[in-house]
């Protein structure tokens, strides 16, 4: 088949494709290559493909036209929706970023594919738009009306923007809510780039609500597993589906909302020490109050993904820390305790 996947040059779009491409699909990816991080790391994970099957384009979401050609041109079975202006903590600082990639990017994909009959539409939402919940594991079937962070309400806005799609065009869509995605070639503003990169610069980490927090950390290679499973099990319309006694992740529609994540909440002050063993260095830590935006816990109810597709997440928190080590040392040219110019 043929798959257009956006935010190609993402941390989790470039291991799809890369997957994708393996398994014989046709893939075009699309990325505006912006510079809320170092463009080279994102260059470079396209780079590190290599594969035939895969072409790239420089293009970005807000431009209507290039990706209504873009539809028209290349034909698409499935698309898969990755791209997206990230971070809970920048939306604080840059909210238009998050209306113009979240909000009218989205529009553009829905557009597209309405327009050229897709197949089925995956689209990356996020664990943060359970917000102020905090009934253990976070579930699919709770309500998810009190985001906390604008860019948590942009994903929120995304499911329901999908379901009106589906609603209307009979488009089958579903949303991936991702619970903390960790691993080789991840982005530099999260917890475990940066720690590493201060572990091996000598530098103290900082250490959000004095490091009594929980999340989900989920292994890359997992989550690229659940994305390639979910997008063969396409929603469907339901007839007998009412707003009464159903969920908030179903519908009449063929609309479909699952959480992706590993499972198993783990502390903070664990997911530092599982790097401390694999740098074989002690983290200097700076113990700093609740960042607005965050939340405390996170930890997903993944009961509907695995009766969908029969998967369970399988790389612990050692092992992916381990492999993100090896890969960071590797791709930096870096030995344990020498200095680092992550970018």
């Amino acid at each position: 088949m043929r798959y257009l996947i956006t935010g190609v040059a993402g941390f989790i779009g470039s291991a799809v494709a890369q997957r994708l491409c393996q398994m014989g699909h046709d893939v075009v990816g699309i990325d505006n290559f912006n510079h809320y991080y170092d463009v080279r790391l994102k260059q470079a994970r396209v780079q590190q493909i290599a594969h035939p099957s895969l072409l790239v384009l420089d293009c970005d979401l807000a431009d209507r036209e290039a990706i209504a050609r873009l539809f028209l041109m290349h034909r698409f079975d499935r698309v898969i929706h990755l791209a997206a202006q990230a971070g809970v903590r920048y939306s604080l600082e840059n909210p238009m970023a998050y209306a113009d990639s979240n909000l009218n990017g989205h529009l553009t994909i829905l557009e597209g594919c309405r327009r050229h009959q897709i197949e089925h539409l995956v689209y990356a939402s996020s664990s943060s738009v359970y917000g102020l919940n905090r009934k253990l594991p976070l579930s699919t079937s709770d309500s998810v009306d009190h985001p906390v962070s604008l860019y948590a309400a942009t994903k929120k806005a995304n499911e329901l923007m999908a379901h009106t799609y589906s609603h209307l065009y009979g488009i089958p869509t579903t949303g991936l809510r991702f619970f903390t995605v960790y691993g080789p070639w991840g982005r530099p503003d999260m917890a475990l780039f940066k720690f590493t990169s201060a572990i091996l610069s000598g530098e103290p980490i900082d250490v959000f609500n004095h490091g009594d927090m929980l999340r989900d950390f989920t292994y890359i290679d997992d989550i690229v597993e659940g994305v390639v499973r979910i997008q063969d099990h396409i929603p469907t319309e339901d007839p007998n589906w009412r707003v009464e006694n159903g969920t908030p992740a179903t519908s009449a529609a063929p609309y479909r909302v699952y959480n992706l994540g590993h499972g198993q909440p783990v502390q903070l002050m664990d997911f530092i020490t599982a790097l401390e063993q694999a740098l074989g260095r002690e983290a200097m830590k700076r113990y700093l109050p609740m960042q607005p935006g965050d939340v405390y816990a996170t930890y997903a109810d993944t009961q509907d993904l695995f009766e969908a597709t029969g998967f369970h997440p399988q790389v612990s928190v050692p092992e992916g820390v381990q492999k993100f080590v090896a890969w960071y040392l590797d791709y930096y040219g870096q030995k344990a305790g020498g200095k680092v110019a992550a970018g």
